[in-house]
């Protein structure tokens, strides 16, 4: 199948081209990004040099993707708005990074992103790009939206709750750290090695724009604190909730109704022990636990992703194998680099 991955020349889009050099159906015959159109993929992605040295970044244009099979875009928000609809019918599945469309509620983008959506109706048509929950309705689906990374972790860890109805619903407690990879490709002060090296800080404090989203696809309310911290890649994501039936409730309780959910899941590991990032670096795997403390009645959920890969690229390639028929699994690792 013929790939094309639009806005490339950041970390989710060299993570994609990563992937998909491993992946047995996909071959990228279209690589563009505006700011780097010319230049050698490599100049700018060295570890890529083995498989895309000899390529170069084109300009972004819709007619040159005209006829593939899947897209992936890694554009900003307002840009995907206004270029997806000039993509639609002319290949067979977008998969769209950024946040354009993953809101059913168009009128919550002025608040939490600073835009007007001309595209409600693409929200609507837009399948949510988690497999683990949404796999039926992405089977054949056209228009994928790829969640965010801080929120893949939070659902993970706290949807089972709330959907076996273990856990109340009126507010939800995320505590969050990321990568500095999170951020993306950027120069600002807040993100330079001496800024972020040795430190570790809280930021968007009741208004990251993730919450909204959470609430979303969590089905709660939420109250989401996201970290920044030194390490490249991960997401290290700690959710508080309370039990509706404190006397039921027990670190097995917990652990089981997790398990029960991700049994079959490949990419979801419900483990005893304390998941750490490093265990999933480079791999889309999700590893999660949970505790019951009986002293305060609190459930804590605990869950570890690579951002740019389950968070982002691997979760968008995911979403894809199952919308296009193919092995959910293809061009993906369950086994993370370490140390």
């Amino acid at each position: 199948m013929k790939a094309g991955v639009i806005g490339a020349s950041g970390f989710t889009g060299a993570e994609l081209l990563r992937l998909a050099d491993r992946h047995p159906d996909l071959d990228v015959t279209v690589l563009a990004a505006d700011s780097n159109a010319g230049q050698l993929v490599a100049s700018v992605h060295p570890a890529l040099e083995a498989a895309y040295g000899d390529r170069t970044f084109d300009a972004i244009d819709p007619d040159a993707v005209d006829g593939l099979d899947v897209v992936f875009l890694g554009l900003p928000h307002e840009a995907s708005v206004e270029f997806v609809p000039k993509l639609l019918g002319r290949v067979g599945c977008i998969v769209d990074l950024s946040a354009a469309f993953r809101l059913n509620d168009v009128s919550a983008y002025p608040n939490w992103y600073g835009f007007e959506h001309g595209c409600p109706d693409l929200c609507e048509r837009a399948v949510y790009g988690l497999p683990e929950f949404h796999r039926d309705a992405l089977r054949g689906a056209d228009l994928i939206a790829t969640p965010g990374c801080y929120v893949t972790a939070a659902i993970l860890a706290v949807r089972p709750l709330i959907a076996s109805g273990m856990v109340a619903p009126d507010r939800i407690v995320v505590d969050a750290a990321s990568g500095v990879t999170g951020a993306g490709r950027r120069a600002e002060h807040p993100y330079a090695f001496t800024t972020v090296d040795e430190n570790m800080t809280a930021y968007g404090l009741v208004s990251h724009r993730h919450t909204p989203e959470m609430e979303q696809e969590i089905g709660a309310t939420v109250l989401f604190t996201p970290h920044l911290v030194p390490m490249n890649r991960g997401i290290l994501a700690t959710c508080y909730s309370r039990p509706i039936d404190p006397s039921s409730m027990s670190d097995e309780v917990v652990l089981e109704a997790l398990r029960a959910t991700y049994r079959d899941e490949p990419f979801v590991r419900v483990i005893d022990g304390i998941p750490g990032t490093k265990a999933t670096m480079g791999s889309n795997l999700a590893l999660i636990t949970g505790r019951y403390d009986p002293r305060t009645e609190t459930v804590i959920t605990i869950s570890a992703i690579d951002n740019l890969t389950k968070g982002a690229s691997g979760g968008a390639m995911q979403a894809a194998n199952v919308a296009l028929g193919l092995d959910e699994r293809s061009g993906l690792d369950r086994i993370g680099v370490a140390p």
